[in-house]
């Protein structure tokens, strides 16, 4: 059977002007699948990049492989973000929040779903970017509730849900005028929300929540 356009052998070093070429696709890829979705043209993400379309099917073969690059580098970004987070924080749970709303500025939520558009989530470079995320936001939970500053009912599945849920965009989006002249944008709505969830971790718990703490296993058994 023939491998997956994802999974092609090793390719040549790209010279430094290919490279940034490829750069800027891929960040304008990020840009245009979170405003517009997966089935976006492919002339808009090159339109956004500054570069003819022939250029983004020299360096990928298909909208899968846009897509599984795309979301390869943006699970690399928020694993930098925890990462940096832990290590620059004195506080631990401030190191968790820093996360969380770096996480939110990468808008998560709205790339989920192209993770399930038939992308190999099986892929090497999809389970070790992954991985390293994970690992990332579970050594932040653990400080943050060694600490005794993270309430102990909660895992990682309870904080995905909720960073996802909260970034994803809000059919029909519109927000009532505020009285500074910026008015209410979307950010400021995901970060202001964020920021009351995050208020909800803290301890001591506030109450009692229902049911059973979200791991990660949970998440995957319903997938």
């Amino acid at each position: 059977m023939a491998a997956s356009t994802t999974e092609k052998t090793p390719q040549p070093r790209l010279r430094a002007d290919a490279l940034r070429n490829r750069e800027r696709i891929v960040a304008a890829a990020r840009e245009v699948l979170v405003e517009y979705g997966a089935d976006v043209p492919l002339d808009e993400i090159a339109r956004r990049a500054g570069v003819g379309n022939a250029t983004i099917y020299r360096h990928f073969a298909d909208r899968r492989e846009l897509i599984h690059r795309v979301t390869v580098s943006v699970m690399a970004r928020i694993g930098d973000q925890a990462e940096a987070a832990l290590a620059e924080e004195p506080d631990a749970f401030q190191a968790l929040r820093r996360f969380v709303h770096a996480a939110a500025d990468e808008r998560v939520g709205a790339l989920c779903p192209l993770l399930s558009g038939g992308i190999d989530r099986d892929h090497p470079e999809q389970v070790a970017a992954r991985d390293r995320l994970v690992a990332g936001i579970e050594a932040l939970m653990g400080a943050a509730r060694d600490s005794g500053q993270l309430r102990s009912d909660i895992a990682i599945g309870d904080l995905m849900i909720a960073l996802t849920q909260l970034t994803r965009p809000l059919p029909g989006w519109g927000c009532p005028r505020v009285e500074h002249p910026g008015g209410c944008d979307f950010d400021t709505f995901v970060h202001r929300h964020l920021q009351l969830f995050l208020d909800g971790l803290m301890n001591p718990a506030r109450s009692r929540l229902i049911g059973s703490a979200t791991t990660l296993e949970d998440l995957r058994s319903r997938q």
